[in-house]
């Protein structure tokens, strides 16, 4: 079984981006996480209003059946927010084997970058919820704690050395 990387984070941290990034360099597909998202949940979400669970499950299941689909091939790179444990467990639960490359920065260093970007609906008002979500990658999850301050070339050239130092895939 090959692997599927997940590119989790708060938003604004340039999971897009480095994503889009990691998939070229690693030559697997790439999907966008947001593209799963129901409409209600991106009427809610361009609102301010934050996603609860019951928002949330049926977006990780979407997600979850391209992985263990991508997963069953040569493997491929996702980015989606997945800032709980509970959230990452039912992703591993779909997809076995799931690395997590969680994008990590300091919290004015995003808000810029948010209030930067051009056309999407995650308001920076948000952005207090996504860190209040957030629970950091534990010891016991396989995946990689990658710094976003730099250019998107060098976030994603430290999580591919982050991710060459992992064990590799059990098959």
């Amino acid at each position: 079984m090959t692997r599927v990387i997940v590119v989790m984070g708060v938003a604004g941290t340039g999971k897009t981006t480095v994503g889009r990034l990691l998939a070229d360099a690693l030559t697997l597909p790439y999907a966008e996480g947001d593209a799963f998202h129901p409409p209600a949940n991106v009427a809610k979400m361009s609102a301010g209003i934050p996603l609860d669970d019951t928002d949330r499950w049926p977006w990780l299941d979407s997600i979850g059946e391209w992985m263990r689909n991508r997963a069953g091939l040569s493997g491929g790179v996702i980015a989606a927010s997945s800032l709980k444990r509970a959230y990452r467990d039912r992703l591993r639960a779909i997809a076995p084997g799931t690395v997590f490359v969680h994008l990590t920065g300091e919290r004015p260093l995003i808000e810029e970058r948010m209030a930067a970007r051009k056309g999407h609906f995650m308001p920076t008002t948000l952005l207090d919820s996504q860190f209040a979500t957030l629970e950091p990658l534990q010891a016991d999850e396989l995946g990689v704690l990658v710094d976003v301050s730099g250019a998107p070339q060098e976030i994603t050239a430290r999580a591919l050395a982050a991710l060459r130092r992992l064990p590799a895939p059990v098959t």
